[in-house]
């Protein structure tokens, strides 16, 4: 991931390029080619493409914020993921989704905390959002899909701490009555988000999801946020052709 400038940026209906990276809707997938370098400890070059194939693409729209500030849109929480990067072990298939948030205002405004679950099933998946606000609102949602793109909005399982991240961010997901979610990989951990593969237990079938957890109280320390300059690579004067 590189942070870019206006001028390396194009977009047409089918298709959004940043830089030499892209993003391309085509006969029902979403082909992403990726061309990018690195950030530290590790700086190297991550190239190849990703497809994403959705079962069907969704109509839900859940606003996180009652001013509708806040979007997100889960556009194919049931699909088959494809990797194909030019490294050894970076080839693989699997279970997958595409989804997005959109808003009008910088999260660290409205929200404090949040996490994020999305967890297959053997008739779909099923998605789990929680956050407090930063008025101290809280906002609860579970939804389950069909692999047919149907949605239901669910009775939400009662919610289950687990273990904090490696920097103690804290972590809690939704699962049956007696269930205890588990860390299975980790993906990302930062002093302000955790991503990890969490397993936990979703009416009597146990799965292993996709879970993130942000704490933007830490993302507003103002010693915190200069981090990230150092930790994303930056080219502001990239061109298209050059």
């Amino acid at each position: 991931m590189t942070d870019r400038g206006r001028s390396a940026l194009r977009q047409s209906p089918s298709r959004f390029e940043v830089g030499p990276s892209s993003m391309t809707w085509s006969d029902g997938q979403l082909v992403i080619d990726v061309n990018e370098i690195s950030g530290p400890p590790v700086i190297s070059r991550v190239r190849g493409q990703i497809r994403v194939t959705p079962s069907a693409i969704t109509s839900v729209e859940l606003p996180l914020t009652p001013d509708g500030s806040h979007v997100w849109r889960p556009f194919g929480p049931v699909s088959t993921v494809e990797c194909d990067l030019e490294s050894k072990g970076w080839q693989w298939s699997g279970h997958g989704y595409f989804d997005a948030n959109f808003g009008t205002r910088a999260l660290e405004q409205d929200f404090s905390y949040w996490t994020w679950g999305r967890y297959p099933l053997k008739s779909g998946a099923t998605c789990f959002y929680d956050a407090t606000r930063i008025d101290g609102s809280e906002l609860g949602a579970g939804f389950h899909f069909d692999t047919d793109g149907t949605a239901h909005q669910i009775d939400l399982p009662e919610k289950r701490p687990f273990r904090r991240s490696l920097w103690a961010v804290r972590r809690e997901t939704r699962g049956d009555a007696g269930t205890q979610p588990k860390q299975r990989l980790n993906m990302l951990d930062a002093p302000f988000y955790s991503r990890s593969a969490v397993e936990t237990q979703i009416d009597g079938e146990r799965t292993i999801g996709v879970h993130e957890a942000l704490d933007l109280r830490r993302f507003r320390s103002p010693i915190l946020k200069p981090m990230l300059a150092v930790r994303v690579p930056r080219r502001g004067n990239w061109r298209f052709g050059l």
